[in-house]
């Protein structure tokens, strides 16, 4: 999945604000960018087909609102890249992921350790729950 500049714009700006229709978005985004209405009235479009906003129809214009959260987006744009690339049971993806932490400060690196206990617990309560099957 592959989201152009003005769609992550418009995606930051539906975080933050929930629920706009493609005025305000425009009227949002306008001070840092010049697109027209029809240019944000196309990226809402592209994104709601690629199934990370929904909308509702009031009057006549329609509300739109993010799907999918921020670290949702992320993982599912990692899982999209990295399946290109990686095989099953290949550990490319664990080495580039160090490589990248080398950036992380010391307060980064505890919650990522904190996500990963969470993680493994959750897979060890699979394995009891006789949930887990081995690919």
């Amino acid at each position: 999945m592959f989201l152009g500049e003005l769609e992550r714009q418009v995606l930051q700006y539906l975080w933050a604000s929930p629920d706009a229709d493609v005025k305000q978005v425009h009227a949002a985004l306008a001070p840092h960018r010049e697109s027209s209405l029809n240019t944000v009235q196309s990226a809402l479009e592209r994104l709601f087909k690629k199934g990370l906003l929904s909308r509702d129809k009031k009057g006549h214009a329609y509300l739109y609102r993010a799907k999918i959260d921020r670290e949702h987006l992320i993982a599912k744009l990692i899982d999209s890249v990295t399946g290109d690339f990686i095989g099953q049971g290949e550990n490319s993806l664990v080495a580039a992921f160090s490589s990248v932490s080398n950036e992380l400060d010391e307060a980064q690196l505890d919650q990522l350790e904190q996500l990963i206990e969470v993680q493994r617990q959750q897979l060890q309560k699979s394995k009891n729950n006789g949930n887990y099957s081995a690919s």
